[in-house]
């Protein structure tokens, strides 16, 4: 049964709002001021706050700023229930973060259909979406059976490129987010001197150039390392379901983002870590892809192209890893690499050792 805490200092509206919601089939809590109301909040973590805004002692504004602050209560959705209607008020409660607005007097239906729409909201972003394209599929099919969106669309391009072409370039406009269906993918920045470095190897499974679709342009170039298929989702499509709701915003980013830390450190490894190190470490990346994949050999990745993964000269990473053959770290045949132990490839990637 969900919990909901109204916050209300007129006693008639208090009890009114609490019979309609308790009859619905809510556990409702009452309180009679802000001071109050955060207190219950916090010791409660009702599923939704109901709060009206002009109250003595502390107004909803205030009861909102506190809860927002504070790790346990900051996700609760909370809806302002006041007699003002002026847009300023309005717009100075949506922006502090509330979720929705209702206005006195309401009858039960506006009060359910508010109460009801944030819950279901509030659940989408609790969710744990796959990181795939059936997880997006997932996550758009939720987001229309619960927002008021336009249409989304139901085809998806799909483009078949083949080995080394490129799928974009620094500099190009963004147009679509990109998921690979089949295939592999890396992702480069090039030097005056036109040296690469590449930050990114994706495969079946992965979003890619995502960032961009914000920024307005790439960043860098994408080109494929096989023959791939990519699934093409139109701008529109994406901003208009990241714009909907800022729960659903978050979940997305959180789908999309999860390989910032790992680009951070990258940055750090370039900095600081041995190139023995840095090989090994992206060796154990790109075995950890594949080990998803249920494929226990790495990539037939030209030297050159794991070499400017790794950040260093071509020569340099080849006798690296014939030093991890020799150490029976690994395994070359037939030009792709099989990770041995990779245990101890990772006190490697750690120390720069193996025992």
């Amino acid at each position: 049964m969900k919990k909901i805490l109204i916050i209300e200092d007129n006693k008639e509206v208090r009890e009114n709002t609490a019979e309609i919601l308790e009859l619905a089939g809510f556990h409702v809590l009452t309180t009679r001021n802000g001071k109050e109301g955060v207190k219950v909040a916090i010791t409660e973590l009702p599923d939704l706050i109901i709060c009206d805004i002009m109250m003595p002692e502390l107004d909803g504004y205030g009861v909102l700023h506190i809860l927002s602050k504070k790790e346990n209560t900051r996700n609760i959705p909370f809806i302002f229930m006041t007699a003002k209607t002026d847009k300023s008020d309005i717009r100075k409660g949506m922006n502090m973060g509330a979720d929705d607005y209702l206005t006195k007097p309401f009858d039960d239906n506006e009060l359910l259909d508010a109460v009801e729409t944030r819950l279901d909201k509030a659940e989408i972003a609790r969710q744990d979406y796959a990181q795939n394209l059936e997880g997006l599929d997932t996550l758009i099919h939720d987001a229309k059976s619960t927002y008021t969106l336009e249409e989304l669309k139901k085809e998806r391009k799909i483009r078949t490129y083949k080995k080394k072409k490129d799928v974009f370039l620094e500099g190009d406009t963004p147009l679509s987010l990109i998921y690979i269906k089949r295939g592999k993918v890396k992702t480069y920045k090039t030097n005056e001197e036109g040296k690469e470095l590449i930050t990114g190897i994706y495969v079946e499974g992965d979003f890619f150039g995502y960032e961009s679709l914000f920024e307005g342009e790439y960043g860098e170039t994408a080109s494929t390392l096989e023959e791939t298929e990519l699934v093409l989702i139109p701008k529109d499509e994406f901003i208009t379901l990241i714009h909907a709701d800022r729960d659903v915003s978050k979940k997305f980013i959180e789908i999309l983002s999860h390989k910032v830390a790992k680009k951070e450190q990258q940055l750090l490894d370039l900095a600081y870590s041995t190139v023995r190190q840095r090989t090994a470490r992206a060796l154990l990346n790109i075995y950890e892809k594949y080990g998803d994949l249920g494929d226990q050999s790495l990539l037939s990745i030209s030297r050159e192209d794991f070499a400017n993964i790794v950040g260093t000269a071509t020569e340099t990473v080849i006798r690296i890893l014939s030093d991890f053959k020799d150490e029976k770290l690994i395994k070359i045949d037939a030009g792709k690499i099989h990770v041995n132990d990779p245990e101890k490839l990772a006190i490697v990637a750690a120390r720069n050792f193996v025992p």
